[in-house]
């Protein structure tokens, strides 16, 4: 058994008030990460006019920080489960803000990305970790799915209110959108000391088992598969992007052969048939790469064919922070209801008509036109987010709940990635210039299709689930005989 918070044997009889500060904690990095990449999406444009990034060098600053969150994500998770999840929680915040403030310094773009690069790998041991702090310190059942909802609401409301505070921040300057972060940060790093309780003492063998080759591997076949997905999706899938891509797969099989035959896996194979993680995360993987597909697509539509500002983009957006308020009172009660899965589907459905509806853009639309779709965003954020994490660790091993942690983070990032990339694509095929409104119409259908299919995902986490249950009813009903 790996280390967790003492306080986990506590919550098992109560939530205690400290618990509660712990995950105000927890919640308050995550929506740390949230409103760090929202603000410099709002930024990119300001930072490449200071620091003189060339055209198609700009979003570096935003890919670099994906390459590091989606590569180092498992790697991060297991990391956790190995040496304490306080420890990694608390060392990866104090690299997140260090790596901040020299964003904030800097004077050069290939140091402004290098900085985002790291401050991605810091939030990939950071919010695994984190994770797995929640799940094992709020006991399974009602009080962790409250506890997950709120923990998905502020994650959620992190990147919608980020756009806002990006665009107010950058009016004043672009540093103050790596300095916010970086102070939000080091009252975190206070409070974190205070309130997370330390790790139990850990196995030696913890230490001695670690899987180097499995680590290497598995984190530079996701780095290669990620540069790919960006690199391609932004300047076409030419011999750079393929040679990643081969060199990913290559990689990918290797990290696979070497944990079948691992005695400490970094990622145990088989953790992917327990419960329905696998299902969950190829779910998340399409909702995340709808929603930030959508995002990316309507804000090029609104600042390029509109000519709205960064702050009128922001304040747009804004609305769909309504899962902060919608997540922690309705999701646990329909969870108590309809269960996980159910409630994360129904979350699927209302982003796949948030984005249908988005189809019908035309070149006069206002916000009142928006208004239904964003609406439909927050309320599926506020089905999905919590629910679908809590599922994640259903049946898993608390031992290895940073593990899920990393797998599920892992596909949200992934989503991301090809969601960026697959609108980028579908902008840029006509070949013009200037993106024209059936360009931005075409690309409406990317994140359409992409919920769609995290409807059918959710539905087969729905039927997986129901054939567990009926399998463990069955065990029950052969037992009591």
């Amino acid at each position: 058994m790996t280390g967790t918070p003492t306080l986990e044997g506590d919550s098992r009889r109560r939530t205690s008030p400290r618990a509660w500060a712990l995950l105000l904690v927890v919640c308050g990095a995550l929506f740390l990460e949230g409103i760090d990449i929202a603000m410099l999406a709002v930024a990119v444009p300001a930072i490449s006019n200071d620091l003189g990034l060339a055209a198609g060098q700009g979003h570096w600053t935003i890919s670099a920080y994906v390459l590091g969150y989606g590569g180092f994500m498992l790697l991060g998770g297991r990391v956790a489960d190995l040496l304490g999840r306080r420890r990694v929680f608390l060392t990866g915040l104090w690299v997140f803000v260090a790596f901040s403030v020299l964003g904030g310094l800097a004077d050069t773009g290939w140091l402004l990305i290098a900085a985002r690069f790291a401050i991605g790998v810091a939030a990939a041991f950071m919010t695994p970790a984190g994770f797995s702090i929640v799940t094992t310190t709020f006991a399974e059942g009602r009080a962790r799915d409250r506890a997950l909802s709120i923990y998905g609401a502020v994650g959620a409301g992190g990147f919608t209110l980020g756009l806002v505070a990006g665009g107010l921040l950058t009016s004043v300057s672009w540093r103050w959108v790596f300095f916010a972060p970086a102070l939000i940060g080091v009252t975190l790093l206070v409070a974190g000391h205070r309130f997370i309780r330390a790790d139990r003492d850990l196995p030696a063998a913890n230490r001695r088992s670690f899987d180097v080759a499995g680590a290497l591997t598995g984190t530079a076949a996701m780095v290669a598969l990620i540069y790919a997905i960006v690199s391609g999706g932004d300047h076409g899938y030419d011999g750079g992007a393929l040679v990643a891509g081969a060199v990913s797969v290559a990689l990918a099989l290797a990290f696979v052969t070497i944990e079948r035959r691992s005695a400490a896996p970094l990622l145990r194979l088989g953790i992917l048939r327990e419960g329905v993680l696998a299902h969950v995360s190829v779910g998340g993987l399409l909702f995340m790469g709808a929603f930030f597909g959508f995002q990316f697509g309507l804000t090029l539509y609104l600042q390029d064919l509109r000519g709205w500002t960064p702050f009128e983009v922001g304040l747009t957006f804004a609305v769909m922070g309504a899962d902060l308020v919608l997540a922690p009172v309705l999701a646990p009660w329909l969870v108590g209801r309809f269960g996980n899965v159910a409630v994360m589907t129904a979350g699927f459905v209302a982003a796949f008509v948030a984005y249908a509806l988005a189809l019908r853009l035309d070149a006069a639309w206002g916000y009142v036109d928006l208004l239904p779709s964003l609406l439909l965003v927050g309320v599926a954020f506020a089905l999905v987010y919590g629910p679908l994490t809590s599922a994640a660790s259903d049946g898993i091993a608390e031992e290895e709940h940073g593990v899920a942690g990393g797998v599920v983070y892992t596909a949200f990032q992934f989503g991301g990635a090809l969601g960026l990339s697959a609108v980028t694509t579908a902008l840029l095929a006509s070949g013009a210039t200037e993106p024209a409104l059936g360009d931005y119409r075409r690309a409406m259908v990317v994140p359409a299709v992409g919920a769609l299919l995290a409807v059918l995902a959710g539905l087969a986490a729905w039927g997986r689930r129901a054939r567990v249950s009926a399998a463990a009813r069955r065990s029950r009903s052969l037992a009591a005989r």
